[in-house]
């Protein structure tokens, strides 16, 4: 799903615009962003970051990056972060979030762990105008040679933003949900209304190790997830599986009626990075759209003294 998906040519009468959110490919890498109970899951100091360029070889890609800091605190009895996010769509639409997230921590029993997280954001929406192009510009046979008579209208829009998130998760397993937009704000850039619609995100993953490991050989763990999201009637579900041996990690995915997911990453105690290709299989097709690229970097700082209270989760890494 991507944040309105919208034509190079505007018509005169259409004032309105349905959008959906960005999305990574990579959503395991982005985890303030999949569900912000997912905050201070690394116990120390993660600073990730995330660039992916959907469809570059059409004129109106679209271009998106995140970036993001957390951490788990006993203090506050759970983890701390901040993600700022950018999606520039077409070179048209720009639009920038900058969010602070808190998670809360707690023991359900000697296995399972609860955490309930929230996000409170501000986002600021750019529209350049000088961009657009309208019906009345068209020429029959020649195109766009005409000047239009359409008058700009705002451009610019800044909100609040409000979501929440759980996750319940094991030594192998974990399960969470996402409600975004709670508030519904407002986010029309020219005049009315224009509600942000909710958006609800179901995931789930597992490690299973196959066989076991000495001083001499490394462990092959193979890591299943799926990811199911809804938006105002657009549905997604991403579903397939990661391999992981030593330091390297190689996935595959299959995202319905849109793409066909490979994953490559590598690891070392204190860095990750991680690289994926989607493969359109949509009627828009690879060959129009060059398939979408992505990229992803976390950087692990490796703590002193790790907290006692503090319990791993067990996720993919990409």
């Amino acid at each position: 799903m991507r944040k309105l998906l919208f034509s190079a040519v505007f018509v005169c009468t259409s004032l309105t615009a349905s959008a959906q959110d960005l999305e990574f490919t990579q959503f395991y890498a982005n985890p303030l962003y999949l569900n912000p109970a997912f905050a201070g899951t690394n116990g120390c100091a993660r600073f990730a970051a995330n660039y992916r360029n959907q469809w570059p070889a059409l004129s109106g890609n679209y271009v998106s990056y995140a970036a993001a800091y957390d951490q788990y605190f006993d203090n506050i009895s759970g983890g701390f972060g901040v993600i700022l996010t950018n999606d520039v769509q077409a070179k048209t639409l720009n639009t920038t979030t900058l969010g602070l997230v808190y998670s809360y921590h707690l023991r359900l029993g000697r296995k399972w762990t609860g955490l309930l997280g929230a996000k409170a954001a501000y986002t600021q929406k750019f529209l350049d105008w000088d961009k657009l192009t309208f019906g009345d510009m068209i020429d029959p046979r020649r195109g766009f040679i005409y000047s239009t008579n359409d008058v700009p209208r705002g451009g610019s829009k800044g909100f609040f933003d409000a979501s929440a998130g759980a996750v319940v998760y094991n030594k192998n397993f974990n399960i969470g949900f996402a409600a975004n937009h709670l508030n519904r704000p407002n986010e029309s850039l020219i005049v009315g209304e224009s509600k942000l619609p909710m958006r609800f995100t179901a995931h789930a993953s597992a490690n299973i190790a196959l066989g076991g490991s000495s001083k001499y050989s490394n462990v092959t763990t193979i890591m299943p997830s799926v990811l199911y999201s809804y938006q105002q009637g657009f549905q997604q579900l991403n579903i397939g599986a990661y391999v992981k041996y030593s330091q390297f990690t190689a996935g595959a995915y299959f995202r319905n009626k849109d793409a066909f997911i490979l994953t490559l990453g590598v690891q070392t105690t204190t860095f990750r990075l991680g690289y994926s290709y989607d493969l359109t299989v949509s009627r828009l097709n690879n060959g129009i759209s060059a398939g979408s690229h992505e990229i992803s970097m976390q950087y692990l700082v490796q703590c002193r003294k790790k907290s006692k209270k503090f319990r791993t989760i067990s996720c993919p890494t990409f």
